[in-house]
């Protein structure tokens, strides 16, 4: 667990070593490193505001304030979310992009899509308190004053999130050559079109996902199947007038993948969920409001 920051007169001093936890919270409650990066500042300003010197334990009191922040975001963020166009996918982060946090839980580290998307099934309510209880050890006590509900009421909602979340199959953990080879080998044969590659790069039961928020092109429902996604990806290729240009090769919220450039101007990123040496999930974003870290960690 991280140490304790000093609540001193300076307030950055206090606030700064705890920003990335405080990003890292926020993205896995709204699936936005935009909007968590404004979270915690928000959070800052209130820190700021605040009399420190009576503030006993600095980082639960940010924890706290980010985790209010966010529900009152996702609160008003539901209509949004509800009338989203296409399949919703969180927005991407590329290799070292991770927010750092510090919690020992075996699931803490993980932001693959597949977990973000099992998190956003959780009730607002839920999610909070899984995160703030299993990924940042808040004690249960503190997180029943935040939802002003009773402890044993919060103990209830982590058991009912830990069972949704226990319905997911655990990511496997891909070598990096094999991953940047089955990465390689999927680019190169979705570009070209290849159907009898893609076959057999696909498990049978594949399911590819794609978001465009309904500003760039994209499939309106997830496609399942080897064959029905084979057949996808080689008609987009007939369509291209040229392949897009691989732009980056690496780890995308921890799953091998790649970024393009495509026709439009626009990045696009790919990423792959591999097991047993197949890819079982193909995760694409298109959705231009939520490729603004990636614009500026390449352009950067």
């Amino acid at each position: 667990m991280a140490g304790e920051p000093d609540p001193g007169s300076d307030p950055t001093h206090g606030f700064a070593p705890l920003r990335g936890e405080l990003i890292g919270l926020a993205y896995r409650m709204t699936g936005s490193l935009a909007t968590a990066e404004d979270i915690a500042q928000e959070a800052f300003l209130r820190w700021n505001a605040a009399d420190r010197s009576v503030i006993q334990l600095p980082r639960a009191w940010l924890l706290k304030t980010t985790a209010r922040l966010s529900l009152d975001h996702l609160k008003s963020a539901r209509h949004r979310r509800e009338s989203y166009v296409g399949p919703w996918l969180p927005e991407p982060l590329l290799d070292s992009e991770e927010p750092p946090q510090q919690a020992a839980h075996e699931r803490a580290q993980d932001i693959s899509v597949a977990f973000l998307l099992t998190l956003q099934r959780l009730s607002p309510a839920e999610r909070a308190v899984f995160i703030l209880h299993d990924l940042f050890e808040t004690p249960f006590a503190e997180i029943a004053g935040l939802l002003g509900r009773t402890e044993a009421a919060c103990r209830k909602l982590a058991t009912r999130a830990r069972e949704h979340l226990g319905e997911a199959r655990p990511r496997q953990a891909v070598a990096e050559e094999e991953a940047r080879r089955i990465a390689q080998a999927f680019f190169a044969a979705s570009r070209d079109g290849d159907e009898a590659s893609l076959r057999a790069l696909l498990a049978g039961d594949v399911v590819l996902h794609t978001d465009g928020g309904g500003i760039r092109n994209a499939a309106r429902n997830l496609i399942q199947g080897a064959e029905k996604v084979g057949r996808f990806f080689a008609g987009l290729a007939r369509k291209r007038p040229e392949p897009p240009p691989l732009l980056h090769l690496g780890r995308i919220n921890s799953l091998p993948g790649y970024v393009t450039l495509e026709a439009d101007g626009l990045p696009q990123t790919t990423a792959l969920d591999i097991r047993d040496g197949q890819i079982v999930a193909i995760y694409i974003m298109r959705n231009p409001e939520k490729l603004g870290s990636v614009r500026a960690r390449l352009s950067g």
